[in-house]
């Protein structure tokens, strides 16, 4: 297992992340597909340990691909790449057993995050196995969180979105819905939206229980 897919319909998209790809040793070698088709072709040949893949990818869609990604490296693991509000496409990634998503305008410390979570987990004799048992542990770095970077625990990777960790500093900082909200220019039903999305990654039923998650985690201070 070596390097990362990027597999994306849109070739824009899809060269920009390549691109970006290239600046983290630890995903090369750095291949793009365009489709599952190619994306299977390219496994096989050698298999990644990260595959990148558009969460609305045409032709078969991505729980083909990712179907058929399994059969040939079964212990690559796939990080879907979604909008951040593209709610429909982020509930699909999760529940097709992906081990975490990204926005397709992803940066450089982002991958880095990825990459250095996935090799510590092969390292330690992980695979990206769908045991539904396991629970992702604190994060790596402990510090004040980057609102620029979505965040990538350890363990099973289950990442949250920008928005999703400036809900979860503005639940610690004691902020209601409402204030949230207005610090961030969302109406309140959005932030609400973002809320439910990270207690259930968090397996937290309330505020202080996700705020109490995410301290230990190290997401948050």
């Amino acid at each position: 297992m070596a390097g990362v897919v990027v597999c994306h319909a849109t070739a824009s998209i899809r060269e920009r992340i390549v691109v970006t790809s290239l600046g983290v040793p630890l995903l090369a070698p750095v291949r793009a597909a365009a489709s599952a088709d190619e994306l299977v072709t390219l496994a096989r040949r050698l298999p990644p340990a990260v595959v990148l893949l558009d969460a609305d990818l045409p032709g078969p869609g991505p729980a083909e691909a990712m179907r058929r990604l399994h059969t040939v490296a079964p212990a690559a693991t796939v990080v879907m790449l979604a909008g951040p509000d593209d709610v429909p496409a982020l509930e699909r990634a999760l529940a097709l057993g992906a081990r975490g998503f990204l926005t397709p305008d992803v940066n450089r410390s982002e991958l880095a995050a990825v990459a250095a979570h996935v090799h510590a987990a092969l390292a330690g004799g992980l695979t990206s196995g769908r045991d539904e048992t396991q629970t992702a542990v604190r994060a790596e770095e402990t510090r004040t969180p980057d609102p620029e970077r979505a965040v990538v625990p350890a363990g099973p990777v289950v990442a949250l979105t920008r928005r999703e960790l400036e809900v979860l500093v503005g639940m610690s900082n004691g902020r209601s819905n409402a204030q949230i909200g207005q610090d961030l220019y969302l109406s309140e039903d959005t932030v609400k939206t973002h809320a439910r999305r990270l207690f259930r990654k968090l397996g937290a039923s309330d505020r202080a229980q996700a705020v109490a998650i995410g301290m230990r985690r190290g997401l948050i201070h």
